[in-house]
């Protein structure tokens, strides 16, 4: 049961890695004044959490019109 959900948290799990990422590499200023960070990370992750999500609600709706339809084949 669990196997056909464990695509839809590879994005949960890239997510967290782009959180760890911009936290291990840090922001430092540059001698010239301007600010060094990864900053793209932080949307991308935001981005992974949402197609993350919305493939879980996407797979919940198809479980649950497949249980329907199993228990009114039974019937």
């Amino acid at each position: 049961k669990m196997k056909k959900y464990i695509i839809n948290l590879i994005p949960f799990i890239l997510g967290i890695g782009c959180l760890g990422s911009f936290s291990i590499i840090g922001s430092k200023v540059l001698e010239d004044g301007t600010l060094s960070e990864p900053f793209f990370l932080i949307p991308t992750a935001y981005l992974l959490f949402f197609i993350g999500i919305i493939g879980l609600i996407v797979r919940f709706i198809f479980d649950f019109i497949k249980g329907k339809k199993v228990k009114t084949k039974n019937l």
